[in-house]
């Protein structure tokens, strides 16, 4: 089976700063809530993929969507968080989850 492919243009570049959304949306949903309303890095965009969250529910996954490796620092992420400043966490994200940092979580 040959995927469509996803012909609009990708919204975030390496090195952009991106904010999670912050809705809680009902279903299977792939966005961690640690994550919801946290400030990140795009690290690489990872092309164009299935839509997770509409295949748990017998859906097609379509449209494809473009999927981010995000990096955030732990100290950003947990208040108490005790290990160095330089610690890291990369998660996968996909486009519809993120808006431009300085645009509030949705």
């Amino acid at each position: 089976m040959t995927l469509p492919r996803h012909d609009g243009p990708f919204r975030f570049q390496d090195g952009a700063r991106v904010r999670v959304g912050t809705g809680d949306p009902p279903g299977h949903i792939r966005t961690p809530m640690y994550l919801r309303g946290k400030v990140g890095e795009v690290v690489r965009n990872c092309g164009a993929y299935r839509n997770p969250e509409r295949l748990a529910f017998g859906g097609d996954g379509l449209p494809l969507l473009p999927l981010y490796v995000v990096s955030f620092r732990q100290r950003d992420l947990w208040p108490d968080y005790a290990g160095p400043a330089s610690d890291t966490l990369t998660a996968d994200l996909y486009e519809h989850w993120l808006v431009p940092a300085d645009v509030a979580g949705e």
